[in-house]
């Protein structure tokens, strides 16, 4: 990372590098708003570029984004994605199709590119491969005025995360969610320290995958949010509760089997930059959640 005052005082050619791909394959929109500092904050700077883009001719916002690779192109991944491209597809599993799903890519992928002649784009880091097949066939319907305006904002959108990732500043960009959840046990009126937490993103075609595996704390959270410092994708989850194995350590007499032993919670994610808690209140025989915040 680089900080918000070094590139307010590099020389022209160093600012333009440091932010030569934040827009895919474009330095110059770096060029245009290298003449604009100093930036007060990573917000200005942002905001900068993202009027250098909104004000470009048609025919210079169709050259960028015809500079964005399809989704799950294996030919594209061979002939090598940038750093960039590549860790944002491998953050949404595109990495890790099955062939129903890279089959389903494919299909989306050529249906849109025959019917608008641009790659189709979007912000992957706020989706699951499950949500950017919705968001595909969703799209799918409009004209190209609506297409070309929609794929512009899901660029910027793009831009702002690795804006974020590569510029250190006193403000940042508002491009980050949070999932945290919360175990109280009701049975001794306590929070369920120890209790094993597995996230777990869903999904249609392909096999489900772990996101994350925690274990709850003396106030029955978990140190660290299950999602956070980054967009919590659009999806549907599972979180796994393993209480039979809490209840047992406690001593509380139980079935054998246990009534209850592990607890899945499924739930949908609709807004990547929101803070979404889903909390679990549970005895041996019985729970109950809730949408927090």
């Amino acid at each position: 990372m680089t900080t918000l005052i070094d590139l307010n005082n590099a020389s022209r050619d160093d600012f333009v590098a440091a932010l030569a791909n934040v827009f895919e394959h474009s330095p110059w929109v770096a060029e245009q708003v290298a003449t604009k500092r100093p930036y007060a904050g990573i917000a200005q700077l942002f905001m900068a570029m993202k009027a250098a883009v909104e004000q470009a001719p048609s025919e210079l916002r169709l050259a960028l984004i015809k500079m964005h690779p399809d989704l799950a192109d294996k030919t594209q991944r061979a002939a090598g994605l940038t750093d960039d491209s590549f860790a944002e597809q491998n953050s949404a599993g595109l990495d890790r199709l099955s062939g129903a799903e890279y089959d389903a890519f494919q299909r989306v992928n050529n249906a849109y590119r025959a019917k608008f002649g641009f790659p189709y784009i979007v912000c992957v880091r706020r989706h699951t491969k499950d949500s950017i097949l919705r968001d595909f066939e969703r799209r799918l319907p409009n004209d190209i005025a609506v297409e070309m305006q929609t794929s512009v904002e899901e660029i910027c959108r793009i831009a702002a995360l690795r804006l974020d990732q590569i510029v250190m500043a006193d403000d940042r960009l508002a491009v980050h969610g949070r999932l945290s959840t919360h175990v109280l046990d009701t049975h001794s009126g306590k929070p369920a320290a120890g209790i094993a937490v597995e996230l777990i993103e869903l999904a249609g075609l392909g096999t489900s995958r772990v996101v994350a595996r925690a274990l709850t704390n003396a106030d029955g959270r978990t140190d660290q949010p299950l999602i956070g410092g980054r967009p919590v994708p659009a999806g549907t989850y599972e979180l796994l509760f393993s209480v039979g194995d809490y209840f047992a350590k406690r001593g509380v007499p139980l079935s054998n089997p246990p009534f209850l032993d592990k607890i899945p919670l499924r739930f949908s994610v609709s807004e990547p930059e929101g803070y979404l808690h889903v909390p679990l209140l549970v005895t041996p025989w019985s729970y109950a959640t809730y949408r927090g915040s």
